[in-house]
């Protein structure tokens, strides 16, 4: 998978997230998480954005470790609005898969980016 279609994947990402946490019931749980999982979830792709302009190997290390921590904490909060009952359990699963599935792509990345120095 190429930069560029990564980029692509990681928007795709925050905009589904974003239209999901539209549809939360009010409340505080929905609230509350939906926030949470707002932030986590576009900072996955606004840092990738960032580490791929990093500096050096070092900077880019340090950055997509960051990436990668947003995504895992993505599917935390999806995590919780599942077992809480809160939200379509179908699209929040949908949505978990992907988090699990860049999580995995950015510990990969850093991996082997760390192999390379």
């Amino acid at each position: 998978m190429t930069a560029d279609e990564l980029k692509d994947r990681t928007k795709k990402f925050a905009l589904l997230t974003l239209r999901l946490v539209g549809t939360l019931p009010p409340g505080k749980i929905g609230d509350v998480l939906g926030r949470q999982l707002m932030r986590s979830a576009t900072a996955v792709g606004a840092n990738y954005r960032s580490a791929c302009r990093g500096r050096s190997k070092a900077d880019f290390i340090s950055r997509i470790q960051i990436v990668e921590e947003e995504a895992d904490e993505s599917m935390y909060w999806l995590e919780l609005l599942i077992e809480a009952g809160t939200g379509d359990k179908s699209k929040l699963e949908l949505l978990h898969k992907e988090a699990k599935e860049l999580t995995a792509i950015f510990t990969a990345t850093a991996r082997t980016a760390k192999a390379r120095r």
